[in-house]
Parts: C-alpha cells; sequence; structure tokens
C-alpha cells in the first residue's frame, strides 16, 4: 500500500471525523448564543454523548496505525499532506493515552462549567463556579500527566498547546517588557494628558442600528455575507464549519454603541482569517491549524490598528453619524477619534484602551500560571484579582462579576489563550509595518477601501498560517522573529500625540 493511498483511507475517515467535530461546535454555538437556560445542561450532555463518537472514531486501531505509519514515513506526500499528518499527530500524541471514560468526564465537566459561569457571573458571586473551575484545573493537570512528553510545567505544556514553542520563559520575558513601557506611560497620560471630550459616548442607540452597523463593517472588511452568520451572545466570540460557514457573535449595549463597533472589527477579523485561507488546506484536512496569537493578531488588528486610526474614523464617521440618527451630529471627526481612543485604568478587559489591555493579559497570565501549577488554591482567585488590578491598574474591581468572572475562558479545560491578546498586538503592528512598504495603507482605509487590506492578507498572513509555528510565520511575513519594541514604539508615539505629552 503506498502513502497516497494510505493518506487517501486517512483522509475518508478525516471526513467523518470532521462531521462530527462540526456537530459537537455546533451544539455548542447553540448553547452560547440562543439556548435557553434551562436547556444548557441537557445542550451540554449532547454535546458529551457526540464527543463520544468522535472520540471512538480518533482513537480507532486503523485510524491511529494510519497516522502513526505517514508520521513516520511520509515519502509520497505533498508539503501540505505532510503538514496535516504532523497537525493530526501532535493532536493524536496529547490524548493517545486518555481513555474514553476520562475524554466524557472532561467534556461534561467543560459543558457544566459554562452553565456554572454563567449563573455566577448573573448572580456576581465567584463561590458559584469555584468547585467547576477546581474541577476543570485538576482534569487539565491530569491530562497533562497522562502525556508521553510534557514540558517543565503543567502551565508551560498549556502554552505550548497554544503557541508551538511558547513557554513560561518566553512569556515573562515579553511581559515584562511590555510593563516597562506601557505602566509609564499610562501614567504619564493619566497626569499629564490633555482632558478630551467623552460626554456622547454613552448616547442611546438602539440595537437595531446598531445591527445594522454590524453588518456594515463585517462587508467593509470584505466578508462574503453568503458564508456569514451574524448573532449575538453574552461574550462574543467566532467560530467557523469550513470557510463556507462563518459565524459572528457580538453583544449590543443601547447606551455604548461604540463597543460593538469594535467587537464587531474584533470578530470580523477572526472572521476574515476563517474564510481566506487556500482552498487546498480545506481540501487537504490542514485548515484552522494557526495558532490562537495568529488568530488574535488579525482580529486586533482590525480592532485597533485599523479601526482606532485616525484614517478609519474619517471614513466611517459620516456612517455612524447616519445610523445613529443624529445622536452624534454635534461631534467632529477629531473629537470621535479622540474619544475612541481614550487611555485610563479600567476594570474590564473587553472594553479596555488600546495602551492598558495588555496591562489586563497580563493580570490573567499570572492568576492561570499560578493556579494552573498548583501555586495557589482556586479560592484565593477573586482577592489575587482585585489584589493585581490595585497594583497594575490602580482600580478596585467591586464584584466578581466586573472582576474575575469577566471572562468565559476559564469554563473549559483552555488554559493559556490569554497570551495570545497581548501577542496578537505585537505581531500585528510587525505586519502592518511590512503591509506599508507595498502600499499606503491608511490612503485605501481613509478610502473604504479594506478589501485591499483582506487581500493582502490572504496572499502573506492567511495562506501560510496553517503551515507554520508562530516564529516561523511571524519570519516568513516580517523577515525577524517576534519583537514587541515595534509595538511598544506605535504605543509610545500615538499617545504621545493624542495626549500632547512633552
Amino acid at each position: 500500500m503506498t502513502n497516497q493511498q494510505k493518506w487517501k483511507e486517512l483522509s475518508r475517515r478525516l471526513d467523518e471525523i470532521e462531521a462530527y467535530a462540526r456537530c459537537v461546535g455546533k451544539v455548542g454555538f447553540d448553547m452560547e448564543c440562543c439556548a435557553p437556560e434551562d436547556g444548557l445542561e441537557r445542550a451540554g450532555e449532547d454535546m458529551a454523548i457526540v464527543g463520544k463518537r468522535l472520540y471512538k472514531l480518533t482513537h480507532a486501531p486503523r485510524y491511529c496505525a494510519l497516522l502513526e505509519e505517514l508520521h513516520a514515513d511520509g515519502e509520497g506526500l505533498t508539503a501540505v499532506q505532510k503538514k496535516a499528518v504532523e497537525h493530526l499527530y501532535d493532536k493524536y500524541a496529547r490524548t493517545k493515552n486518555v481513555s474514553a471514560k476520562l475524554d466524557y468526564e472532561v467534556d461534561l465537566a467543560s459543558n457544566k462549567a459554562y452553565g456554572a459561569w454563567l449563573k455566577a457571573k448573573k448572580a456576581n458571586n465567584f463561590a458559584l463556579f469555584r468547585d467547576a473551575l477546581g474541577e476543570l484545573i485538576r482534569y487539565q493537570r491530569l491530562l497533562v500527566e497522562l502525556r508521553g512528553e510534557k514540558k517543565a510545567t503543567v502551565y508551560d505544556t498549556c502554552l505550548d498547546d497554544m503557541e508551538k514553542g511558547g513557554s513560561i520563559a518566553q512569556l515573562d520575558a515579553f511581559f515584562a517588557a511590555l510593563k516597562a513601557r506601557i505602566v509609564p506611560l499610562l501614567g504619564r497620560v493619566v497626569r499629564e494628558g490633555k482632558p478630551i471630550r467623552e460626554d456622547f459616548m454613552s448616547r442611546p442607540v438602539p440595537i437595531p442600528q446598531q445591527e445594522a452597523m454590524s453588518r456594515w463593517l463585517l462587508e467593509l472588511e470584505g466578508l462574503r455575507r453568503s458564508a456569514l452568520v451574524l448573532m449575538t451572545t453574552e461574550h462574543p466570540f467566532t467560530d467557523n464549519y469550513g470557510r463556507c460557514d462563518v459565524r459572528v457573535t457580538t453583544h449590543y449595549h443601547e447606551d455604548s454603541f461604540i463597543s460593538n463597533v469594535f467587537t464587531t472589527l474584533h470578530e470580523g477579523g477572526h472572521a476574515l482569517f476563517m474564510q481566506n485561507e487556500p482552498q487546498e488546506l480545506f481540501d487537504q484536512h490542514c485548515d484552522n491549524n494557526m495558532s490562537n496569537a495568529m488568530h488574535e493578531t488579525i482580529s486586533r488588528f482590525y480592532e485597533n490598528l485599523i479601526g482606532r486610526s485616525e484614517a478609519f474614523i474619517a471614513f466611517a464617521a459620516p456612517r455612524i453619524r447616519e445610523l445613529a440618527g443624529g445622536t452624534f451630529d454635534d461631534v467632529s471627526e477629531r473629537e470621535l477619534y479622540e474619544a475612541v481612543n481614550v487611555a485610563r485604568p479600567s476594570l474590564i478587559r473587553t472594553e479596555a484602551d488600546e495602551l492598558s489591555y495588555c496591562l489586563h493579559i497580563m493580570i490573567r497570565y499570572e492568576l492561570e500560571k499560578a493556579f494552573v501549577n498548583g501555586e495557589i488554591q482556586v479560592d484565593e482567585i477573586p482577592a489575587l484579582w482585585n489584589a493585581k488590578y490595585r497594583e497594575y491598574l490602580g482600580v478596585e474591581p467591586p464584584d466578581d462579576a466586573q472582576g474575575c468572572l469577566q471572562d468565559v475562558h476559564w469554563s473549559s479545560v483552555y488554559f493559556g489563550y490569554f497570551p495570545s491578546y497581548a501577542l496578537g498586538n505585537a505581531y500585528g503592528v510587525q505586519i502592518l509595518r511590512r503591509m506599508e512598504k507595498d502600499f499606503d495603507v491608511f490612503a485605501a482605509v481613509r478610502a473604504g477601501e479594506l478589501t485591499k487590506l483582506r487581500d493582502w492578507l490572504s496572499e502573506h498572513v492567511f495562506s501560510i498560517a496553517s503551515l507554520t509555528t508562530p516564529d516561523e510565520w511571524i519570519r516568513a511575513i516580517t523577515g525577524e522573529g517576534l519583537n514587541a519594541n515595534y509595538y511598544l514604539d506605535y504605543l509610545e508615539d500615538k499617545f504621545t500625540r493624542l495626549y500632547e505629552l512633552k
């Protein structure tokens, strides 16, 4: 049997595996977007039951044999097929010692934890989520312990899963560099910055107008309407079930029209990545293998580097005034630009300004590293969370809902994701600087020609993401590895000018 024949047999099996995976994902999407509260537990059970079948398919002796044989000898496979095998083998190696019973228990615990998180946030009571989180941490440690190859600590393993080559040592150095320049700059903004008008930012705008704005923004970014769904959820996210079924969610606040603008731009960035990988990657089961930081690079790119730019505000301001029905008619483009870029210490990560955002991520990274590695207990999280907010941002969370319960991320065995946001911020500026060598990016933005950005990203960024490690990816695009100085220089230049600092 040739390796191509083995690949074809493996591919047939993957067709079924991916179908079940999509079904699990769609039930999860339903849970977060439209399932009634009383139906969440049953939906979670449904996911776990379908997950049982998925487990059997990915642990079938013939499937495992094909994967091991092709991983050991890929002669005759195409480059994309070899990379697909590599990705599949990595996932297989992580779970090959996990029993069907344990896999089911982990799925069930994660699904139940999401419901517990929702109830705890609604009741503003971390104690309602404490036990569920503790169980997930216990499962995470157990899953790592069962692996053949492990990193220095459990959390190092989590980081490497999220970003190939990622480690505590790498991120400690990265966050130290950010802290050294962002904290003093934020302090200068607070102490010395000029006053910025914000009185109009909380003016109410009806939900239908906000939805119309979201749809306009998604089209502007260059997304295909025929392959896109827009819905709402408590904590916005984007998911896909192939390049022809991409699902964006947002959250509308009548008294925060601008919040939805940047949420939509952010989630639309994820959707662009999902719609624009090469068709060959989908055909050869190699799609959607980019790292989380790669994904967050694009979402943060559109939300901040483009969306909060003077060029974009100049283009979008007339549409904002139109859809807001006169609500912002007395606001100039300059006033709007300054208001959406206000920097100040705050409580909520998803509403944080561009300057202070990475401090929110640093807090989560430090806590997650500590509780996953057993350095602190779950009961300590609320108090430590509040202490770090006082230390890094000078603010005091008044309750759990605005404190350690604000993010959905810890309601699944998915620890290590938060650093991806900060890494994405840094990668994004590096990519922007490279893009600017090929065309005038902000002239295109000012003209509303965002498809130029999409097309450049498709060629240089999306096309190779699933075929490379994060380090290989950024080097292929920019010619160098991760360099936080581009990002830090960008922040210092932007906010020094915006706040007229000396």
